[in-house]
């Protein structure tokens, strides 16, 4: 599925901020915009207080890098963009220039489904330093939001312990990208089905519905409604029990249940939506049984997220399938995932690379310099640190890792019984498209793979394990020197 060309049926191109082409157009004037550099984009703490990020997005930002170009309306509508003195804020050739812009940037990047944490480069750009510019507004807004709701998707899943998760966000969505979006990130995840049948069309994510209150109101009485639904969608009973009076409600949907089975259909099960949840499906769960439907599930919804989940699990809730919306696809504790993007490297005039560094009088926000990728090391079959080195200068044996924020941390990395793989990949080389992208049931495979390698610490909701990642040291040393020399030290 090609999000851009099967929705919007045109290029994304002008999905950036102005500030991205007013310096493409210094860049151009000075004659810097053919020079070669690099920039990482990477966050700096995970979301929703937790010990894990999952790495989302990267298959519309291939499409959206595919389709790279200015169209004629666009060209022409830059042109009518003016400066405070009312003149044309572009001059001519440079609309030249990027009207007969093509892609033609290395692109490197850790595969969705990878759980990733701070200061990691989730995707790195290298090419001239004006198409590394113009692309970070949409890179970020993709990144940054997919891999906010994928995480918070698997935080349900290690919440429900398993059980399945069904996502229905799409009325309170943040609009219809945003509820597209919500619903392929949730599915990668960990969610089984969607409510959203535009996703899965476009997507090919199990959709999932059955009726709402309004039906139930739309009859003389709620077992009338249930008789109703049941006689012409008999393989697709799944009753909203609670419109009036919840335990009656369910009494409701055992008398149609065994009218069902007599026409050799079965009952799936009952929706709570309202009210005491823990109280309301133990006492269901009994008149189910009672009632000859132990195999009916009991699905529940009403604003839930993984700490509400946790609690009504806490409390002995007889549920076992999870309805989430709101919650999800707005990630309504946290709404952004506050990824950045810098830039590490530029060549000189004599084809060298100057590594560069943003400096701050938070460490946190000091960037890393070089042209960066990150090895992770495994140990007995469980993930046990993740180095970013730099690749313009490889190392050589065993590596020590360096804490960012604490230089006292080290730590030797690989020896006899260790594994180790580069996260990011080849994705595009020279504007082409080098990377086979995988299908989204793989994608979501491999988180679930991920999450499994981890030590369970990282899971935690309350004050998570905190997975090691640090530099290399050479790296370390290196931005070290060069954060002495910017500041008059050196």
């Amino acid at each position: 599925m090609h999000l851009t060309r099967d929705l919007y049926r045109s290029s994304l191109t002008l999905l950036t901020d102005l500030y991205q082409l007013t310096m493409a157009y210094g860049y151009w004037k000075s004659g810097k915009g053919e020079q070669e550099a690099v920039f990482n984009m990477f966050f700096r703490k995970h979301p929703f207080h937790g010990g894990f990020t999952v790495a989302c997005g990267l298959e519309m930002v291939i499409n959206y890098l595919q389709d790279f170009r200015l169209s004629e309306d666009d060209i022409a509508y830059l042109r009518t963009l003016e400066g405070n003195d009312g003149k044309p804020l572009f001059e001519a050739g440079f609309l030249e220039y990027l009207a007969n812009m093509e892609f033609t940037c290395d692109v490197k990047a850790i595969p969705e489904g990878t759980v990733v944490f701070p200061h990691e480069p989730l995707v790195r750009i290298q090419g001239s330093i004006i198409q590394c510019q113009i692309i970070e507004t949409a890179l970020l807004n993709i990144i940054n939001f997919n891999s906010l709701i994928a995480t918070k998707a698997s935080r349900m899943l290690i919440a429900t312990k398993g059980e399945p998760v069904l996502e229905f966000g799409l009325r309170r969505a943040q609009g219809v990208d945003g509820a597209l979006s919500a619903s392929r990130a949730a599915y990668i995840g960990g969610c089984t089905s969607t409510s959203n049948v535009l996703a899965g069309k476009l997507f090919g994510i199990p959709v999932k519905g059955t009726h709402a209150h309004s039906w139930v109101m739309s009859f003389d009485t709620e077992l009338e409604a249930f008789d109703t639904y049941a006689q012409y969608l008999p393989n697709n009973c799944v009753f909203l029990v609670d419109t009036y009076d919840t335990m009656e409600g369910v009494r409701n949907a055992v008398e149609v249940g065994k009218k069902l089975r007599a026409k050799g259909f079965e009952m799936m099960g009952i929706r709570l939506d309202s009210g005491d949840l823990a109280y309301l499906s133990i006492e269901a769960r009994k008149i189910l049984d009672e009632g000859g439907f132990p195999d009916a599930t009991i699905v529940a919804s009403n604003d839930l997220d993984e700490n509400i989940i946790t609690s009504l699990k806490e409390q002995g809730a007889t549920i076992n399938v999870w309805g989430v919306g709101t919650k999800l696809v707005t990630a309504y504790d946290q709404p952004a995932l506050g990824g950045v993007y810098k830039i590490a490297a530029i060549k000189n005039a004599h084809n060298e690379w100057d590594y560069k560094v943003k400096l701050s009088e938070q460490a946190i926000k000091v960037s890393n310099p070089g042209i960066l990728q990150v090895r992770r090391y495994k140990e007995n079959g469980e993930f046990r640190a993740d180095m970013i080195y730099n690749e313009g200068k490889p190392f050589a044996g065993l590596p020590t890792m360096i804490d960012q924020i604490d230089v006292t941390r080290q730590k030797t990395l690989g020896g006899e019984g260790w594994e180790s793989e580069d996260l990011l990949v080849p994705i595009f080389e020279k504007g082409k498209l080098v990377y086979n992208l995988p299908t989204l049931p793989a994608i979501k495979a491999r988180v679930a793979e991920q999450l499994t390698l981890f030590h369970q610490g990282i899971k935690r909701f309350v004050n998570p394990h905190s997975y090691p990642v640090g530099l290399e040291k050479g790296l370390h040393d290196d931005k070290y020197d060069l954060i002495m020399k910017l500041r008059g030290k050196k």
